[in-house]
């Protein structure tokens, strides 16, 4: 299996992406927050090829990226030279300054599969945050989603890139077997030229979803309080939105 995410699939992953999402409504919906709460600098997780990056780098805010795959991060750059783009994994992870605000974007806290990862994340945003900084995240809502594929759930996109259309074909599918609320997704990628579908590359991941009530325990053990929790529909899923800021003086 392929890469979803080097050796070029990273553009074919871009172009998919931006045939599904307002990436200006992503940003209209997260600078509101941020303008709410006065901050001026933020790091996003989950920045992927810096499609919502783009928005926030014509503002007046300071802007900086984290994602784990090296050849996103490296589109992310060419499409957005002013930008500052990190490659690292967030449940470990340093900038070298501290930022005002860390955003999750994405649905990406949906790879925190280990409590472990999920500890150590809260730990390295609370390392990077200024003393008053905020976290903002989204997350998959395990009560509402898993009623809706728990016998299975199939979603088709197309997308267009260089003048090829790709289309993605997914089902996803509740897993019990696992521990916490884990869900099967396979997603199965097609070049298709005069009507021939064409498979070029399978993906079969396990994902995460959160109740409001982990995710509100879990913020407690890492001495974050909730200021806000916002029911957002997004593409595919059920989420909710969580801003949260440290409760105790950074020492």
């Amino acid at each position: 299996m392929q890469s979803l995410y080097s050796n070029g699939f990273e553009h074919i992953y871009d172009a998919m992406y931006r045939s599904f999402i307002n990436y200006q409504d992503e940003y209209d919906f997260y600078s509101a927050l941020l303008n709410t709460y006065f901050k001026k600098s933020i790091l996003e997780i989950g920045c992927g090829t810096g499609n919502l990056a783009a928005h926030f780098i014509e503002s007046n805010i300071q802007y900086s990226g984290l994602d784990l795959s090296e050849d996103m991060v490296k589109l992310a750059n060419q499409k957005n030279p002013k930008g500052d783009f990190y490659q690292g994994n967030m449940a470990n992870f340093k900038v070298g300054r501290e930022i005002d605000a860390v955003l999750i974007t994405g649905r990406t806290t949906s790879y925190l599969l280990e409590n472990k990862d999920l500890n150590g994340a809260l730990q390295s945003i609370k390392e990077n945050l200024t003393e008053n900084g905020l976290l903002i995240f989204d997350f998959i809502d395990a009560s509402r989603f898993f009623n809706t594929i728990k016998n299975g759930k199939a979603v088709k996109h197309i997308a267009n890139y260089n003048g090829i259309q790709y289309l993605r074909s997914s089902h996803m599918k509740v897993n019990t077997e696992l521990n916490n609320f884990m869900f099967d997704w396979k997603a199965s990628y097609y070049k298709e030229t005069n009507q021939e579908k064409i498979l070029i590359a399978e993906d079969d991941s396990t994902v995460r979803a959160f109740t409001k009530d982990e995710w509100k325990l879990l913020l407690e053990l890492n001495d974050y309080e909730i200021l806000e929790c916002i029911d957002r529909k997004s593409y595919a899923f059920d989420t909710y939105v969580y801003v949260a800021r440290l409760k105790n003086p950074k020492l």
